[in-house]
């Protein structure tokens, strides 16, 4: 794939508003799940009036709708699990556990792509699992927390995956659009079971307070509507898992700017940097092997 120095860039400015929003979770006081409705809902509606007002199309064939209300429903998923580590672990926690999506894209592009596994690609995600399961022993406390935000990298994986084989006949926006009317009605449709079996004091906390408002705004517009859009469009060019090793550095991002906002509730065990920094010789590493490699 041919991409420009612009894409890199672009590419760590999405990172780092994807890491961005595990510290915005963690401002907005109503639980994970009301706030990912919340997201979904009104990334929705800005995505619907983006597509008004630019008169884009969202016509997609029936099989491809199909596949977009599909995947929607798995990123529903992950944002929950995402958003529900970082509540009962914390965001750093969380973010780790997200970053095993290149280790899951190592092997399932190849699968589902019917194309020969990459031996460097699996290295550098079992290098990235070998610095989270450093990472692991270090915060037993948080092991719960970890499991689910690993939950979140594999979801994250799949999602990409399929993101990326439909970028080549759909519009990015449009993807967008209709995945985020999916991920909202899957929640809004789990809500009365989550409030039963899961919720506390078995009741919705749908009333956000304050700036919650604020907060779930720009996670919903500039966090959704901006950065996963111009991430799906940037799978035009850069290869999913070029796009998931790169957001392994969204636990660093997201741990800096948790340190700043948050302080000593986000300070970990050195073990937890450790590992932390594997992952980031893995990032670093990938683009100077694959051109030594690859020097064409």
């Amino acid at each position: 794939m041919s991409h420009s120095t612009n894409d890199y860039i672009r590419l760590h400015f999405i990172v780092i508003l994807f890491g961005f929003t595990g510290i915005l979770g963690k401002l907005i006081s109503i639980p994970a799940v009301e706030m990912v409705f919340f997201r979904t809902l009104f990334a929705a509606a800005g995505m619907y009036v983006f597509l008004h007002l630019s008169k884009k199309s969202t016509r997609v064939s029936p099989a491809d709708r199909i596949t977009l209300l599909l995947t929607g429903l798995i990123v529903g998923i992950h944002w929950l699990t995402f958003f529900i580590s970082g509540r009962i672990a914390n965001v750093s926690v969380s973010l780790v556990g997200f970053a095993t999506a290149s280790f899951w894209t190592a092997f399932l592009d190849p699968l589902i792509n019917r194309r020969k596994i990459n031996l460097i690609e699996v290295f550098l995600g079992l290098f990235v699992l070998a610095g989270l399961l450093i990472i692991f022993g270090s915060e037993f406390n948080y092991s719960l927390g970890l499991i689910v935000g690993i939950a979140s990298g594999l979801t994250c994986a799949i999602f990409a995956i399929i993101n990326a084989r439909l970028v080549a006949r759909v519009d990015s926006y449009v993807i967008t659009y209709y995945e985020m009317i999916s991920a909202a009605l899957a929640i809004g449709l789990f809500l009365p079971l989550y409030s039963e079996y899961w919720a506390e004091g078995h009741a919705l906390q749908l009333m956000p307070r304050g700036y919650d408002w604020l907060w779930i705004l720009v996670l919903a517009w500039l966090c959704t509507v901006y950065a996963y859009s111009a991430a799906v469009e940037l799978f035009k060019r850069i290869s999913v898992f070029l796009f998931q090793l790169t957001l392994n550095l969204e636990p660093v991002y997201g741990i800096l700017m948790a340190l700043i906002v948050f302080g000593e509730a986000e300070k970990m065990q050195l073990n937890f940097y450790i590992g932390t920094f594997m992952i980031l010789c893995a990032v670093v590493a990938y683009p100077f092997i694959k051109r030594k490699l690859n020097p064409s």
